[in-house]
């Protein structure tokens, strides 16, 4: 398709209820009805036959994403963010590997809704590397009993999970925290822990501070100053044109025309600089 994918549901806004009722009233489509469909997607760039395979498969996200209700987020947006995937899906799709579209999709659309919840989940992110995304979705499924786990069961979920046990122990800390406003109102009650404001402090003012921060920018900027210096006169400008214009950066084939070689050169002459600066300023 040449263009992206872009579709109108014709559905009630308001309750979840309504929706719901509405698109169960949306017919499925036979294995035969789906398979044309596809073929006219995909060779006619149909949009309404984009539009039906949509249409018709709706329920099935609306299913997916009450699955995800405990995450605390309005089930509306998991729905969205839902329909999202199975459009991409929905683009996506071969109709000559002789796979339904429903079993195809059922990625995309948990995909997108693991990147919402992934975003929005907690103000501060608790899961940044692989293994902690793989643990954010299957760490509560994990769990036996309420409590921290055994080293058996940190054991066991690590076996199954393919982690280390540390990141099961830290994954299961960040789960058990809770956001905290860093200003939050004062409370009366002695027993009420204070807002980090009332004693985290503030040292970015402090002259030592301040005079530690120059000292490592200005240390940083002679180095750097100094590694540029021992480039040849090519490779010091095609890394300052790439990096460290005020203008913008340079296109390789800009620099492939200035220098009446190919934009491969340029990219081999600026990767062979940057490593050797790279090189040089960390020694």
């Amino acid at each position: 398709m040449s263009k992206a994918l872009q579709l109108q549901v014709n559905v009630p806004l308001g309750s979840i209820e309504a929706y719901s009722q509405a698109i169960n009233r949306i017919p499925m489509l036979s294995a035969e009805e789906e398979r044309e469909l596809a073929i006219r997607l995909r060779d006619d760039s149909d949009l309404e036959a984009a539009r039906r395979l949509v249409m018709a498969h709706l329920r099935f996200v609306a299913h997916i994403a009450r699955g995800y209700s405990g995450y605390g987020l309005p089930q509306a947006d998991l729905i969205q963010e839902g329909n999202i995937g199975l459009m991409k899906a929905v683009k996506r799709f071969d109709p000559e590997q002789g796979v339904r579209l429903v079993s195809f999709a059922v990625h995309w659309i948990r995909a997108e809704i693991h990147e919402f919840i992934l975003r929005n989940w907690r103000i501060v992110k608790v899961a940044t590397t692989k293994a902690q995304r793989k643990l954010f979705f299957n760490l509560r499924s994990s769990k036996k009993r309420l409590g921290w786990f055994s080293k058996e069961e940190v054991d066991a979920v690590a076996r199954d999970l393919g982690v280390p046990a540390s990141t099961v122990l830290e994954m299961e800390s960040r789960l058990s925290g809770h956001d905290v406003a860093f200003d939050a109102q004062s409370d009366d009650d002695d027993d009420v822990a204070p807002a980090p404001a009332a004693y985290l402090a503030d040292t970015r003012f402090e002259p030592a501070a301040q005079l530690e921060a120059s000292n490592f920018e200005a240390d940083n900027s002679q180095r750097l100053h100094s590694a540029l210096a021992t480039l040849d006169d090519r490779s010091r400008d095609i890394v300052a044109a790439r990096w460290l214009s005020d203008d913008g950066k340079t296109t390789l084939q800009d620099l492939a025309d200035k220098y009446n070689v190919s934009a491969e050169r340029i990219r081999q002459l600026e990767k062979n600089a940057m490593n050797k600066l790279r090189n040089m300023l960390a020694a």
